[in-house]
C-alpha cells in the first residue's frame, strides 16, 4: 500500500513538473499557431537565474522568504526572455509555419550553448530550502516534500490560469482567440497584445517549472530545458492543443504512467509506454482529450 501511495505522489509530482512546462506551450500553440521549440530556453533561464539570484540578489537566499524571491526574478527573468523572442523573433513570422520552426529550433540550441558559455555544462548544485530535502509521512509512504511543492504549484498555476481565461478581460480574447482567431480580428481587437501576454505567461509557467525543477533534481544544468520540453511536447498533443485543462489531464497520465511501469518494469520501460500511449492517442482521437474536432 505505501508503495502505491508513494508512487502515486512522486508520479503526481512528475505531473506537475511537466503541467507547468505544458501549460503555456499549450496556449501559444492555440492562440498563435506557434510550435515554439525555444520554450525549453524559458525553463533554462528560469532554473538559471533563480540559482544566480539565491547567492547574488540582495534579499535572496536558499531559505525561507528569500527562496521565494529568488524564485520570483527567476519568473520574472523567463517571462522577460519569453516576450523579448516574441517581439523581436515570432512577430515577424506569423503564418509562416516553416520558418516559425527553424527560428525557434536555432534559438534552442543557440540558447543551450549560451548557458553552457556562461556557466559551463556540468550540473550545479540548485539552492533549495531544507525543508524540501525531507519527507512528509502519507498514509505509511515517507514522500519528498519537493514533489509535493510541485504538487501545489501546479494546482495554483491551473487554478490561476482558468480564473484568468474565465474572468478578465484578455483572457476571454485569448480564448476566443483559441476558438476563432479570424473573427476577433475582425471585431477590431488587437489579438497581437493577446500573443505577447502569452507568451508571457508561457515562459513564466516554464521558468517556474525551471526553479522548481531546481529543487526537484537538486541540479540544475544548461540541457534540463531540452529534455523535459519532449514530454512536455506529448503532454500538449496528448491533452489537446490549446487546452490547459486537456494538458493537466494528460500531465497526470504521463506522470503516473512513467512512474509505476519504470518502478514495476525496467528502467526506461515507462519512457517507451509514454510514447505508446501518444500513438495511440493520435489514432483513436487525434485532436487530444480535451481537443475538439476540427470541421473542414
Amino acid at each position: 500500500m505505501s508503495d502505491v501511495v508513494l508512487l502515486t505522489l512522486t508520479g503526481l509530482g512528475l505531473a506537475a513538473l511537466y503541467f507547468l512546462v505544458a501549460s503555456g506551450l499549450s496556449l501559444v500553440f492555440g492562440l498563435a499557431d506557434v510550435l515554439n521549440f525555444a520554450h525549453g530556453l524559458f525553463l533554462g533561464v528560469g532554473a538559471y537565474a533563480t540559482w544566480w539570484a539565491a547567492g547574488n540578489l540582495p534579499g535572496a537566499g536558499s531559505d525561507g522568504f528569500g527562496f521565494v524571491v529568488a524564485v520570483a526574478f527567476g519568473v520574472l527573468a523567463g517571462a522577460l526572455v519569453a516576450v523579448l523572442v516574441e517581439l523581436v523573433l515570432i512577430r515577424p513570422l506569423y503564418s509562416r509555419t516553416i520558418e516559425q520552426v527553424l527560428v525557434t529550433v536555432g534559438l534552442s540550441l543557440a540558447g543551450v550553448a549560451l548557458l553552457q558559455a556562461t556557466w559551463g555544462a556540468d550540473p550545479r548544485p540548485f539552492p533549495r530550502p531544507a525543508w524540501t530535502r525531507d519527507v512528509t509521512g502519507v498514509l505509511g509512504a515517507n514522500v519528498p516534500n519537493a514533489g509535493l511543492l510541485l504538487i501545489v504549484a501546479a494546482a495554483v498555476v491551473l487554478g490561476g490560469l482558468l480564473a484568468f481565461l474565465r474572468w478578465t478581460r484578455y483572457g476571454l480574447v485569448i480564448r476566443a482567440g483559441v476558438e476563432n482567431r479570424e473573427m476577433v480580428t475582425a471585431l477590431g481587437i488587437d489579438v497581437r497584445k493577446a500573443f505577447t501576454l502569452v507568451f508571457a505567461l508561457g515562459g513564466a509557467a516554464a521558468a517556474l517549472a525551471g526553479a522548481l525543477g531546481g529543487v526537484y533534481f537538486g541540479t540544475v544544468s544548461p540541457g534540463q530545458g531540452g529534455s523535459l520540453l519532449i514530454f512536455a511536447f506529448i503532454v500538449v498533443v496528448i491533452g489537446g492543443m490549446g487546452s490547459v485543462v486537456g494538458s493537466a489531464y494528460a500531465a497526470v497520465a504521463v506522470g503516473l504512467l512513467q512512474q509505476f511501469v519504470n518502478y514495476y518494469g525496467t528502467s526506461g520501460l515507462g519512457d517507451l509506454c509514454v510514447v505508446g500511449l501518444l500513438a495511440a492517442v493520435l489514432l483513436l482521437r487525434p485532436q487530444g482529450l480535451a481537443g475538439k474536432v476540427a470541421h473542414a
